[in-house]
């Protein structure tokens, strides 16, 4: 099952004074066969996907980097980013979840649901019958995600250092792949405080690139004038820094223009089949597609399984079978 790290039981003091500042200073020629080997598609860099295939040549996780999940408050950031977690550990990748809005049950109750693609409080469960059905369910969601997912057990505002630490343990000693902070507003205190976002994400992408980890942070959108208006890379709060030093930088954007409207309209609604959300990608430094590095992934909701899926009506996503899913 999902294994707990906290403070109380390990001690990241060590991991604190860890610093990347050493200097390795190599002639060009020593890397011409790093070249030639790219160049003939030889030696292709470990990478990962998100769950919709739809995706595939859009957007790669690379080891090294760090994404910027960003969004309103209630837009569906956490939401999306523990659904490409459960992706990402079907991959065959070991997660690492720090969530300091939610506990470790609350965050596992969520992708629980999500893995078993079903609504457990629907009245088909409530009977010792559905319940017994809902222990196995869990029991087989338990045993997945042994040895592949990890939760940071603090809630509440989380101290600087010992976040960096938290993730120098995971990347060094644990060798976890993904590492999740939700968010850096529970990690750097004052939305002022540019200076410290600033450091903060400066040694994140410092840990990600020297343990060859992937670091993902999610983060706040100031308020604009309208929840309908899609926000920009620009629109992040704090220092501008934040989106500069982010090597992946994604909005994530809920339609509650559509959800209106479907209230208002019923069956009769203009935008039904808009899309409920979408995922939009600002900024991907080392895209090497052949298509676009900047572009919006249009998605829809699945109540049941609170996941989203790649197109209207879509089946909830099945994470234990090989991607894609």
């Amino acid at each position: 099952m999902a294994a707990i790290i906290s403070a109380d039981i390990f001690d990241f003091s060590q991991y604190l004074k860890e610093t990347d500042n050493k200097q390795h200073v190599k002639e060009a020629k020593s890397y011409t066969q790093q070249l030639k080997d790219k160049l003939r598609l030889k030696i292709k860099q470990k990478v990962n996907y998100l769950p919709w295939l739809k995706s595939k040549d859009l957007f790669e996780f690379r080891e090294g980097e760090l994404t910027m999940w960003a969004g309103v408050n209630g837009h569906g950031k956490s939401l999306l980013t523990s659904q490409a977690m459960l992706s990402l550990m079907g991959q065959g990748e070991k997660v690492c979840i720090a969530s300091f809005e939610m506990r470790p049950v609350v965050t596992l109750q969520r992708m629980a649901r999500n893995w078993i693609g079903v609504n457990p409080f629907t009245p088909e469960f409530q009977g010792n019958e559905g319940l017994e059905a809902l222990d196995s369910l869990y029991e087989q969601f338990s045993a997945w995600t042994d040895g592949k997912l990890w939760l940071y057990d603090q809630t509440g505002t989380a101290a600087f250092d010992t976040v960096l630490g938290m993730a120098r343990y995971c990347a060094k000693e644990l060798g976890i792949n993904h590492i999740v902070i939700d968010n850096l507003a529970k990690c750097v205190a004052g939305e002022d405080d540019m200076n410290g976002q600033k450091k903060f994400i400066d040694e994140l992408t410092a840990i990600a690139r020297d343990y060859k980890c992937h670091i993902h942070v999610v983060h706040h959108i100031r308020k604009l004038e309208t929840e309908f208006k899609k926000p920009g890379k620009n629109d992040l709060k704090g220092s501008g820094a934040i989106g500069d030093l982010a090597d992946n930088v994604f909005i994530v954007f809920r339609n509650k223009e559509k959800e209106i409207d479907l209230r208002n309209g019923g069956k009769f609604s203009s935008m039904a089949d808009d899309p409920d959300q979408s995922l939009i990608c600002v900024k991907q430094r080392n895209y090497e597609g052949i298509v676009s590095d900047e572009f919006e992934l249009k998605l829809w909701f699945n109540i049941d399984s609170q996941l989203y899926t790649g197109e209207p009506h879509g089946a909830p996503l099945k994470f234990w079978e090989k991607w894609p899913h």
